[in-house]
């Protein structure tokens, strides 16, 4: 995976709102099968980019490997991860099966589980011993 850069923390800003919302997904095919190689890996990479683009999030960090894929991203708060990995696997397996026919072998593309964890600048601990810190005024 790609170290963060500045960027990858600057707040998104709203109308009305500001927000840093990172996602750590990680996706894995139907019986954890190692078919995201070669030619499947770099199309699933362009299905994901057009995603990014199109949904206006911002691209952290990418991996593909041949039983999973990590897909670190920054994205607008009204979108939930649940919406994130719907649009993900639900892209990427509707077009790497119609292009691939061999994909086609396994019952679905992807398990129906995900993982994903968010993350910030700050650390939960420093949330938590700020929060413990305030006072009633």
């Amino acid at each position: 995976m790609a170290k963060l850069s500045a960027s990858d923390y600057e707040y998104r800003r709203a109308e009305k709102s500001v927000s840093s919302v990172n996602y750590h997904f990680v996706f894995v095919p139907k019986r954890r099968k190692a078919v995201l190689v070669n030619e499947i890996a770099m199309r699933l990479q362009e299905i994901i980019f057009e995603l990014v683009k199109e949904h206006g999030w911002r691209l952290i960090a990418l991996e593909v490997m041949p039983d999973h894929v990590h897909m670190f991203i920054n994205s607008p708060p009204h979108e939930s991860p649940s919406q994130i990995a719907k649009w993900v696997k639900g892209r990427a397996s509707n077009i790497l099966r119609k292009e691939y026919p061999q994909l086609k072998k396994l019952p679905t593309l992807w398990s129906p589980s995900y993982f994903v964890a968010t993350t910030g600048q700050v650390s939960t601990d420093v949330i938590r011993k700020y929060i413990e810190n305030q006072t009633s005024k």
